[in-house]
């Protein structure tokens, strides 16, 4: 059992955001005579993801070393990590469709810088002996018992090299794990999917009726990644008990330099989760709007992630057209499809 214990009371706060990814421009934005500086990528948000008790983060690249490349074999540089670190996350999810971009090397070299920096990550292995020990991933926090699982629908085709384990979306195998999850005594089970269809703004049958598998099976909140696009989010009365489950389908893209339309932004969702009598519950949960803002927009020498807050501020008329249009599509698909969750803003 792999079980990290980060203080308590009853009360405890999870951040989820969608796609930490490094595109080629964005790698050479960062670049600086001595190294890569990705320091005011995250300048605006970063109050808010340290705030939280626990933030999660889908890192959708590897840390295989040189050469540095975007899309299509994803290779950041290592001080993309350590701003992610510095940005306030303390959970990172590798089991994504580009996990094994670098091959074996990739995939054992992001792990190990990965333990270097003491972010527990979850979703690929070095062996599978190290899965064993290590998944499914609990966090203790604040009191609360929290059990993390972490699948994806497939890696580009390629497989892993022995010993090297990637999850797969495989009912059998997520049974099997959430009933080991259960052994753990926590208070709370979270599935983060990484699945659907790129770019589409509903998700698919397939994703509902896995979701709804998920929480018969005994998963409390699934949160979901990969279509590149935010897709809407409802939260789900339990038929037989009190308890609500939270279904995020897709959070769309953290940071990227994707500039398709609906692409370019994403969304965090935050979760509030109490002790009632020493039955935990869902007491609140809400998203909140960012945006990705690039230099040939800006004007300035890095990527920057905008909180929805920042379109009243003073920002180049270049940025307020597509920040507003990414604002306006997100609140539309949501007004219509979302249920029992709402919009939160912070400066």
């Amino acid at each position: 059992m792999y079980s990290v214990i980060l203080t308590a009371q009853e009360r405890v706060t999870l951040l989820f955001v969608g796609d930490l990814m490094q595109h080629d421009a964005q790698i050479k934005a960062a670049r600086t005579p001595d190294g890569y500086d990705y320091s005011d990528c995250f300048k605006y948000v970063r109050q808010e993801i340290s705030a939280a008790d626990v933030a999660i983060a889908n890192l959708e690249v590897t840390l295989g070393g040189k050469p540095y490349r975007g899309y299509p074999s994803f290779s950041a540089p290592d001080e993309f990590l350590y701003a992610v670190k510095d940005a306030g996350f303390d959970v990172l999810l590798t089991a994504n469709n580009h996990c094994l971009d670098r091959g074996k090397r990739g995939l054992e070299r992001t792990a190990q810088m990965l333990d270097s920096l003491q972010v527990p990550f979850l979703g690929t292995y070095r062996t599978s002996q190290e899965r064993e020990s290590r998944y499914p991933l609990l966090i203790q926090k604040n009191g609360f018992r929290i059990a993390f699982l972490a699948y994806t629908y497939d890696t580009n085709g390629l497989r892993p090299s022995e010993p090297n384990v990637v999850n797969y979306i495989d009912r059998d195998l997520i049974k099997a794990d959430i009933l080991r999850a259960r052994r753990m005594r926590p208070d709370v089970i979270i599935a983060c999917m990484h699945w659907g269809i790129e770019y589409r703004s509903l998700p698919e049958k397939a994703e509902r009726q896995l979701a709804d598998w998920l929480i018969e099976q005994g998963v409390d909140h699934v949160i979901g990644s990969h279509p590149h696009v935010l897709q809407p989010m409802e939260v789900k009365q339990d038929e037989h008990t009190p308890a609500k489950h939270l279904v995020v389908y897709s959070l769309g893209n953290f940071i990227s330099n994707m500039s398709r339309r609906k692409s370019d932004g994403g969304a965090m969702v935050k979760l509030e989760l109490v002790k009632f009598f020493g039955i935990p519950q869902l007491k609140s949960c809400a998203y909140s709007l960012v945006w990705t803002s690039r230099p040939e927009l800006s004007g300035k020498s890095d990527f920057e992630l905008y909180p929805a807050s920042l379109v009243g501020k003073p920002i180049k008329n270049e940025e307020l057209a597509p920040f507003r249009t990414f604002l306006e599509d997100s609140r539309s698909l949501f007004e219509k499809h979302n249920v029992g969750i709402k919009e939160y803003f912070f400066e």
